[in-house]
C-alpha cells in the first residue's frame, strides 16, 4: 500500500486550518503533517517536514503565499504548491502560477475536488477550479496576440510527438488521459513531459503551458 500523501496547511486562519485538517484526515491516502500561520513558518516547515503537497492561502502577515510558492519551490523543486484562497484577481492568479503553484482553488471548492487537486498535485500535475482554468486561457490569448515569439526561440526545439503532448497539456488533460488520447503508455508520457520541462525549462506543467503560449508554440 502506498504511503499516504504529505500535505502542510498554510493558512492565518486557525479555524480554517482545523476544519481542513478535519476533512482531510479521513482521508486514508492524506496526513496531514504540519502547519503553518503565515509564509514564513510555511517556507521554513517545508524545509524540515519534507511535505509531497503545501495548501497555500494567499493574503497572510509576515510573508504572503506569491513569494512563499516562490520560496518553497526553491527550497524543495520536489513540493508542490496549491493555492486555496478566497481571492480570484487575475493578477494574483497568475503571480501564483508563475511563482511556481501548481494548482489553484477557491475557499468554496468541494471536498471531492480538493482531494482530486492534491492527488494531481502529488502527481506533479496541475489542477485549476473552472473559473481559473479559464482565466487562463484567455491569459494564453492575450499573450499570444500581443508577444508572438518564434518557435526557434528553443536552444533544443520541441519533437512532434512532444508538441502534441504540449498541446494536451495546455488544455489541462492529465497524463492518463493524454496517454488515451495519443495511444500512448503513460510512462511514456511522462517521459514525453520530463523532456518538455527540460526544453522549456520550466519547473512545473503549469509553467510548461505559459511559456509554451508565450513562445507561439500553441
Amino acid at each position: 500500500m502506498p504511503k499516504p500523501i504529505r500535505i502542510l496547511l498554510a493558512d492565518d486562519q486557525a479555524l480554517f486550518r482545523e476544519g481542513l485538517r478535519t476533512l482531510l484526515s479521513v482521508q486514508s491516502t492524506l496526513e496531514i503533517v504540519g502547519e503553518a500561520a503565515n509564509g514564513e513558518e510555511a517556507v521554513q516547515r517545508v524545509k524540515t517536514l519534507q511535505p509531497q503537497v503545501v495548501l497555500m492561502d494567499l493574503r497572510m502577515p509576515v510573508l504572503g503565499g506569491v513569494e512563499a510558492t516562490r520560496r518553497v519551490r526553491a527550497a524543495d523543486p520536489r513540493c508542490q504548491v496549491i493555492v486555496l484562497t478566497t481571492f480570484d484577481d487575475d493578477e494574483e492568479v497568475f503571480d501564483a502560477l508563475r511563482a511556481g503553484a501548481v494548482g489553484y482553488l477557491l475557499k468554496d471548492v468541494a471536498s471531492e475536488k480538493l482531494v482530486e487537486a492534491i492527488r494531481a498535485a502529488a502527481r506533479g500535475e496541475s489542477f485549476l477550479q473552472p473559473s481559473i482554468a479559464a482565466k487562463v486561457v484567455a491569459e494564453f490569448s492575450r499573450l499570444s496576440r500581443a508577444r508572438p515569439v518564434a518557435a526557434r526561440a528553443l536552444v533544443e526545439p520541441l519533437s512532434d510527438r512532444e508538441c502534441e503532448v504540449l498541446r494536451h497539456l495546455a488544455r489541462g488533460m492529465s497524463n492518463k488521459e493524454i496517454a488515451t488520447a495519443l495511444d500512448l503508455a503513460e510512462g511514456t508520457v511522462k517521459n514525453h513531459m520530463t523532456n518538455i520541462l527540460g526544453k522549456l525549462g520550466v519547473l512545473d506543467r503549469t509553467q510548461a503551458a505559459l511559456k509554451a503560449r508565450e513562445l507561439g508554440l500553441l
